[in-house]
């Protein structure tokens, strides 16, 4: 079964139904399929806690895969990444074209360091030439673990629902507790106003959410703000320092910058 959005001129032909996330997700199989698919994910988690051990404190950035880099969004990022490097963060994205790649961009040229967490998707997604780090995964799940674990910030500049996903299940995390009060970024203020006002306006009216839920989410278009907002906060909540960084190997794995 194929898909093509007609109306989209970045549009592209789709095949769907394959990947191990919808094997996964098809319902009850034998035994001996789920045992092996236990392992498969649990293979996909090592990878992911032996590449990303030593990264140092990093912040994630959200965003489309879709903006080229005439966007303004895409120059947004850019800077972004750029001021986040430079007050020492490791930038972290989903490795891919757009945003991603803009964020990373910005921190290589910043002279910071520069991670990808990639996602095996049936249309490949190859890794932005930013990186200093590329990990790709097979589970849609395990990825977005990883960008949370070793996060102490979020950044989501304009995106579509990949980016709405990652964005409202950092926000569910830190609502329940799950993860600490790390600071929640809205790049874009034009972009993201209308979803705040809806928030407000529908779902705060209905109970569903309270309005410390809305008040979490710094709204801005200042790189210098976003870095230095988050900078604040890692190091008077979270009590990280400048380091220098020194590649430590440990069963051959390596990375460091900020050090808690």
């Amino acid at each position: 079964m194929k898909t093509t959005r007609e109306s989209d001129p970045m549009a592209v032909e789709r095949p769907m139904g394959t990947g191990k996330d919808v094997r996964f997700l098809e319902g009850p199989q034998s035994r001996w399929a789920e045992l092996r698919r236990a392992i498969r994910i649990f293979e996909d988690l090592i990878r992911g806690f032996r590449k990303l051990h030593f990264v140092g404190p990093c912040v994630t950035v959200f965003g489309s895969a879709r903006f080229p880099e005439s966007h303004a969004y895409y120059e947004l990022s850019r800077r972004i990444g750029a001021e986040l490097a430079r007050v020492g963060f490791t930038v972290m994205t989903g490795g891919g074209p757009g945003i991603m790649e803009a964020a990373n961009r910005g921190a290589r040229e910043a002279k910071g360091r520069s991670v990808g967490c990639n996602i095996v998707l049936p249309m490949e997604q190859r890794p932005n030439p930013y990186l200093d780090l590329f990990v790709e995964f097979d589970y849609f799940f395990v990825r977005k673990l990883m960008l949370a674990k070793y996060s102490y910030a979020f950044v989501a500049c304009p995106g579509g629902f990949g980016t709405l996903d990652e964005l409202f299940e950092i926000a569910t995390l830190v609502q329940t507790g799950k993860i600490q009060q790390f600071p929640i970024v809205l790049a874009g203020i034009e972009y993201w106003t209308p979803l705040l006002d809806f928030l407000r306006e529908r779902m705060l009216r209905a109970g569903t959410i309270d309005a410390i839920d809305i008040d979490r989410f710094i709204l801005s278009d200042s790189p210098v703000e976003i870095a230095e907002r988050i900078r604040e906060v890692g190091m008077k909540q979270f009590g990280l320092r400048h380091a220098e960084w020194r590649p430590r190997w440990w069963l051959f794995e390596g990375l460091g910058r900020l050090k808690r």
